[in-house]
């Protein structure tokens, strides 16, 4: 069973123009227009590189110790957290900000949460750009593994897509859950792999950081981004299968709470 509802085919040029409009309009009138979609990755690179690689002196077990190679691995987790803090800060807004869309009966309101995973795919689409450029100049080589990234980060677009289902409908009836959405998402960066190795932390408190959503992905995205290896296919299924049967619950959800936006707003 597909975790998109039928809409996402039906309507699939509204949703190419929701998202078209979503890219455009964030970077409408700035000088350099979308390059800095391009320019913000280096920009978020380099300050964590200054402040981990060599200010705190922070390297990565299993690495030959250098800053570049640390920088990389970093990077690999920042991206993913991106993507997912993205998602998951704007999803409590996406139907409060939208009131004339509620209005309109016809309307399928679930393709503005699928427009928003898609306007964040697309700036982890110019981040991956960034590290495989990065990755080819320090090193000199990529491997054809760095191919099935996005196979590896399809099923957290899936998550990415249940959560803000579930969080914006719940948002119409709560607002207060913008607020939290915000600490969460800094959470899930710090009790993740992102930034510390789980080996690192002492195994009373590893379950925290293996029970992030975040960290199995971004595991496996530096296996074949980085180490040129095939990733755990096993675990991938199975967390494609609890992501999927969390949509359909969460898709579900927003339907049944549908019916009280009007009201509401």
């Amino acid at each position: 069973m597909s975790p998109f509802p039928p809409a996402f085919f039906q309507y699939r040029s509204l949703l190419v123009e929701l998202t078209k409009r979503e890219i455009l309009g964030r970077y409408r009138g700035a000088t350099i227009g979308m390059f800095w979609s391009l320019i913000s990755p280096f920009l978020m690179l380099m300050v964590y590189t200054l402040a981990f690689g060599y200010i705190l002196r922070s390297r990565w077990p299993g690495t030959s110790g250098s800053t570049t190679d640390f920088a990389l691995i970093l990077f690999v987790g920042l991206i993913i957290h991106g993507f997912f803090a993205e998602c998951l800060i704007r999803a409590p807004q996406l139907v409060l900000s939208n009131p004339s869309y509620v209005k309109r009966v016809v309307f399928p309101l679930e393709l503005l949460t699928c427009s928003m995973a898609l306007t964040a795919l697309f700036h982890f689409g110019m981040n991956s750009l960034v590290l495989v450029a990065l990755k080819w100049f320090w090193h000199g080589d990529l491997s054809w593994h760095v191919l099935l990234l996005p196979i590896v980060v399809a099923p957290l677009v899936i998550l990415a897509i249940a959560v803000g289902w579930f969080l914006s409908a719940l948002g119409v009836y709560l607002r207060d859950i913008g607020q939290i959405v915000g600490v969460l998402a800094t959470a899930m960066l710090f009790l993740s792999s992102a930034i510390v190795p789980v080996q690192s932390v002492p195994e009373n408190y590893r379950w925290v950081f293996y029970a992030n959503p975040l960290t199995l992905i971004i595991d496996q995205a530096r296996e074949v981004v980085i180490w040129g290896r095939m990733p755990d296919w096993g675990a991938l299924g199975l967390y494609t299968v609890c992501v999927t049967v969390l949509a359909i619950l969460a898709l579900g959800l927003f339907r049944r709470m549908r019916g009280g936006f009007g009201d509401v707003l």
